[in-house]
């Protein structure tokens, strides 16, 4: 058995990032940024004002001032002119300030009357201006690799960005096997269970920005898999749940191999999820996953979501870990790092009182993995852990 850690390693190395494809800007939330964007102008690219109200040259702003409003300025409309001496200009909040102009006085400072204002005695000390570039300058540069989320797409936008390079989204085949499965919705016979953790492993691979397809259940014989591996095939990731052990009915490791798998490791010192095995399939990278439902999805979090982002462009990084107060004593741990399905509730974390590898509500309620490394002394409550959100 190796370690997670150096099973991340083999893995990251059959994961290296994937081409990059130019989409226009509208298709790129919740995508990796493959390549730099400069902004194209400043922005604001021209002193606005910030505030209905009227635009004046600061030497003629104090109290009882009586000015010539000469135009009016709103937003998309600028007046052409240059302010002179005891003039004023009617602007909106947007609109371009005119030269001559370094204040707006806000309309609530002012008495107007006709052609005329006149400033009142508690005038604001704000300029309410907001100067060219104060967001940021021509050539501000949004750096890649970047996941780009809602906030970044509005600020490519306001950059006149109108496409960007993104990297390829991942796809991922994912094969159920065993002859006890069989879908939701369906029913199932006497000896026969509901296929669950394709379902969920697609949901998060599907979260993580990858394309995610789930193939009809392989039954445990050759040629069912073979046929499951042949519509795998222009996958970049094939993840198979189930018939990764060594049993008489366990035939995914050999059928793989059969098929021309480069196979990089079998088995990790872990709990849930000690049958995981990994390799390179022509194009595609492998992943075996256990059966057991939480066994899954662990190495799912564990795994499969780091080697995704890895193909994102993101980098060969492993999970980010979090620390938290432990909620309970634990006792020393054994040989193989466990993931416990655990609730963290204001920093303080608390395992399940079960951590069956088959029990799904349990992970349903968990929003962490509380992390015993291998031989870990026992723990106090109180002590601080590593925790993963999940």
């Amino acid at each position: 058995m190796i370690s997670v850690d150096e099973a991340l390693s083999h893995l990251f190395a059959l994961s290296p990032p994937r081409e990059a494809e130019l989409v226009p800007l509208r298709a790129a939330a919740g995508r990796v940024l493959a390549k730099p964007v400069s902004a194209l102008r400043d922005q604001p690219p021209f002193a606005a004002s910030t505030m209905d109200g009227y635009a004046v040259g600061s030497s003629h702003a104090h109290p009882g001032a009586v000015l010539n409003v000469v135009g009016e300025a709103a937003a998309g409309h600028r007046w052409e002119g240059r302010l002179g001496t005891g003039e004023a200009l009617r602007i909106f909040t947007g609109a371009p300030l005119p030269p001559g102009a370094d204040r707006v006085i806000i309309q609530e400072d002012v008495t107007r009357s006709s052609s005329h204002i006149t400033l009142n005695s508690d005038l604001e000390s704000g300029t309410h201006i907001r100067p060219a570039g104060a967001d940021f300058k021509a050539g501000h540069e949004v750096s890649a690799p970047r996941r780009l989320g809602p906030s970044d797409v509005a600020l490519l936008a306001a950059m006149g960005i109108g496409e960007v390079w993104i990297t390829c989204q991942p796809t991922v085949a994912i094969i159920a096997t065993g002859d006890e499965l069989v879908m939701p919705g369906e029913a199932p016979g006497p000896d026969q269970i509901t296929a669950s953790n394709i379902f969920g492993l697609a949901a998060l691979a599907e979260a993580e920005g990858a394309k995610a397809r789930i193939l009809p259940i392989a039954r445990d014989i050759e040629a069912s898999l073979k046929s499951a591996f042949s519509l795998a095939k222009d996958a970049d990731l094939i993840v198979t749940v189930g018939g990764a052990s060594v049993g008489d009915h366990d035939l995914v490791g050999a059928v793989a191999q059969a098929q021309g798998m480069e196979r990089a490791f079998y088995k990790i010192a872990m709990r849930p999820g000690k049958p995981l095995m990994a390799g390179r399939m022509g194009e595609a990278v492998m992943l075996g996953l256990p059966g057991n439902p939480v066994s899954a999805m662990v190495c799912g979090h564990i795994f499969m979501l780091p080697m995704l982002r890895a193909m994102m462009g993101l980098g060969a990084m492993a999970p980010s870990y979090q620390e938290a107060r432990l909620g309970t004593d634990l006792p020393a741990n054994g040989r193989r790092a466990h993931y416990m399905r655990a609730r963290v509730t204001n920093g303080t974390v608390t395992p399940a009182a079960s951590q069956d590898s088959a029990l799904l509500s349990v992970l349903a309620d968990a929003n962490a993995l509380l992390v015993r490394q291998a031989h870990a002394p026992a723990a106090l409550a109180g002590e601080t852990v590593q925790i993963l959100p999940i």
